[in-house]
C-alpha cells in the first residue's frame, strides 16, 4: 500500500513548479498596473481640485488614495510571495546566475520601500500638511512605482538577453557588470512596454468601475471624472504602447528568431510568410485552420525588404532547444489575443480622443459606457496574453541559450501540495480585496470619510482653514467637466 501512496505522489516537479509560479505571477500583475499608475491618476485629481478649486476631484483623489493603498498593501503580499518562489521553486537557476539576475531585485526593493513610504505618507497627510506641500509628497510614489517596475522588468529582460556577467570553465559566475545586468538589449523596449502597460490596464480598470456606476444612473460630476481622468490616461498611453509593441516584436525578429516563429506559426525558414490569424501547428509540422494574410509576417518584420524577408523556422533549430508544438500554439494563441485585444483597446481610445476633438466632451451614450465597463477587463487579458508569450515562447529557456527550464528547477516531488496551498491562499486574499473595496465604496457613498477600511467613521469634514483641502459629498449639482 505504502509503495502505491509513494508511487501517485511521486509526480514530476516540474511542470507543478511552473503551474505555481504561472499563477502566482497571473495573480500580481494584475495588481501591478495599479500600483504603477494609481498614484498618477490621484495627483491628477489632486491637482485639478487645488488648481481649480475641483471638490469633486479633490474628494476623488482622496478616496482613490486610499483604495491604491489597499492594492498596494495586497500587492506587496503577492510581489513576496514571487521571491520567495524563486528560492524555492528554481534552487538550481538562483544557485548559478542568482548573483546576476538578483541586481535588477536590489533596486527594485529600494523603490518598493520608497514607495510604500511615501504612500503612507501622502495618504495620512492629507489633514496634516498644506495643500501643495502634501500634493509634492505623492510626486515620489509615481516615480518609484515606475522606477520599480522598470527594476523587476530589468531582471526579466536580462533572462531573455543575459549578458553583464563573466563564467569560468564550470559555468560558475567569476564577475558581475550591474550596469550591464540591468541595462541588457532586451531591457528599454521589455521596460517602456510594460510600464505603458500599466497606464493602459490601470486606467481602463479604474475607468470601467465608474462607467458602470454612469449606468447605473451615478452621473454626477464626481463619477464622470472618475471615468474621464483614468480612461483619458489609458487612451493617450495605448497609441505609444501599439508602436513601442511593434518595435518589441522586431527586437524579437532580429534577437530571439526561435520565439518569433512560435509567435507566427512558422514551422520552416521561408520568405514571404503569411500571417496567420488563429490557426494551429501540427505534430507533422502543418498549419491547418486560421485565416492566413500573404506575406504580411515577413513584411511585418522588416518592412525594407518587404514579403522577400526571410523568418527562420522552428527547423532552424534543434528539437530540444525549441519550444513543443503545444507550446507554440499556446504562444500563437496569446499573441492574436494580445494583438486582436489591443487593436480593440486602441480603436476604442481613437473614438474617446475624436470624441473629445469635435465635440469637447465625453461620449455620452451608453454604448459607449457599456463598451468602457469592458475596457478593464478587455485588457488585463491583454496584458495576460502578452506575459504568455513573453515566458512560453522562450521556452524551453529559463536563462536565453545558458540554462533550460527543466534543469532549473527544484527536485522535491512535494511542489504539488504547495500549488494547491497557494491557489486556495490567493483565491481567500480575493474575496477578502473584494470584500474590503466594497465596502469602503459603500461606506464612501454613505458620505462617511474611511480613513481604514475597518476604522471608525469620521463623518466631520476636514477643517479647510487648516488643510486647504476642502470636499464635498457627491453631488449632481456640482456641473459637468
Amino acid at each position: 500500500m505504502s509503495s502505491i501512496v509513494a508511487g501517485v505522489l511521486a509526480v514530476d516537479p516540474v511542470p507543478w513548479a511552473r503551474a505555481q509560479m504561472a499563477f502566482t505571477l497571473a495573480v500580481h500583475i494584475i495588481l501591478v498596473p495599479l500600483g504603477v499608475s494609481w498614484g498618477a491618476m490621484t495627483l491628477i485629481a489632486n491637482y485639478r481640485g487645488l488648481k481649480h478649486g475641483d471638490s469633486a476631484a479633490m474628494l476623488l483623489a482622496q478616496r482613490w488614495s486610499k483604495y491604491m493603498a489597499v492594492t498596494f498593501a495586497v500587492g506587496a503580499v503577492t510581489g513576496t510571495m514571487l521571491s520567495f518562489e524563486f528560492g524555492l521553486l528554481w534552487p538550481e537557476f538562483m544557485g548559478q546566475w542568482g548573483e546576476a539576475f538578483g541586481v535588477p531585485f536590489a533596486f527594485e526593493g529600494l523603490f518598493f520601500f520608497a514607495e510604500a513610504i511615501f504612500v503612507a505618507i501622502y495618504i495620512f497627510g492629507w489633514r496634516r500638511l498644506k495643500p501643495w506641500t502634501h500634493f509634492w509628497t505623492g510626486v515620489p510614489v509615481v516615480v518609484a512605482g515606475i522606477l520599480g517596475s522598470v527594476s523587476v522588468v530589468s531582471a526579466n529582460a536580462w533572462m531573455n538577453a543575459p549578458s553583464g556577467f563573466t563564467l569560468d570553465d564550470g559555468g560558475n559566475i567569476t564577475a558581475v557588470d550591474p550596469w550591464e545586468v540591468i541595462f541588457n538589449d532586451a531591457m528599454p523596449l521589455m521596460a517602456a512596454h510594460m510600464v505603458i502597460a500599466a497606464y493602459v490596464v490601470g486606467g481602463f480598470m479604474v475607468a470601467s468601475v465608474y462607467a458602470v456606476g454612469m449606468l447605473r444612473g451615478r452621473r454626477d460630476r464626481y463619477h464622470r471624472l472618475g471615468l474621464i481622468i483614468p480612461f483619458t490616461v489609458a487612451a493617450i498611453a495605448m497609441p505609444f504602447q501599439m508602436g513601442v509593441g511593434d518595435s518589441l516584436a522586431r527586437w524579437v525578429y532580429n534577437n530571439q528568431p526561435m520565439k518569433f516563429a512560435a509567435v507566427e506559426l512558422v514551422a520552416e525558414t521561408a520568405s514571404d510568410v503569411p500571417e496567420t490569424l488563429l490557426g494551429r501547428l501540427d505534430d507533422d509540422g502543418t498549419v491547418t485552420g486560421g485565416i492566413p494574410i500573404p506575406g504580411f509576417a515577413s513584411w511585418l518584420s522588416d518592412p525594407s525588404t518587404g514579403t522577400s524577408t526571410v523568418i527562420q523556422g522552428l527547423d532552424a533549430f534543434p528539437e530540444d532547444e525549441r519550444p513543443t508544438t503545444r507550446q507554440v500554439n499556446t504562444v500563437h494563441l496569446a499573441w492574436d489575443v494580445m494583438v486582436g485585444l489591443g487593436t480593440l483597446l486602441f480603436l476604442i481610445s481613437v473614438w474617446w480622443g475624436g470624441t473629445w476633438l469635435f465635440k469637447k466632451r465625453m461620449p455620452k451614450s451608453r454604448l459607449f459606457l457599456y463598451v468602457a465597463s469592458t475596457c478593464g477587463v478587455l485588457s488585463v487579458i491583454t496584458m495576460e496574453a502578452g506575459w504568455v508569450v513573453s515566458e512560453v515562447g522562450r521556452q524551453p529557456w529559463i536563462v536565453y541559450e545558458h540554462m533550460k527550464v527543466e534543469d532549473a528547477a527544484t527536485g522535491n516531488e512535494n511542489v504539488w501540495i504547495t500549488f494547491i496551498l497557494i491557489v486556495a491562499l490567493y483565491i481567500a486574499l480575493a474575496a477578502a480585496l473584494v470584500y474590503v473595496l466594497r465596502r469602503m465604496s459603500e461606506r464612501f457613498r454613505a458620505g462617511q470619510n474611511v480613513d481604514v477600511p475597518y476604522g471608525p467613521a469620521d463623518d466631520e469634514p476636514d477643517d479647510p482653514a487648516e488643510t486647504g483641502n476642502e470636499v464635498q459629498p457627491d453631488d449632481a449639482s456640482v456641473g459637468t467637466p
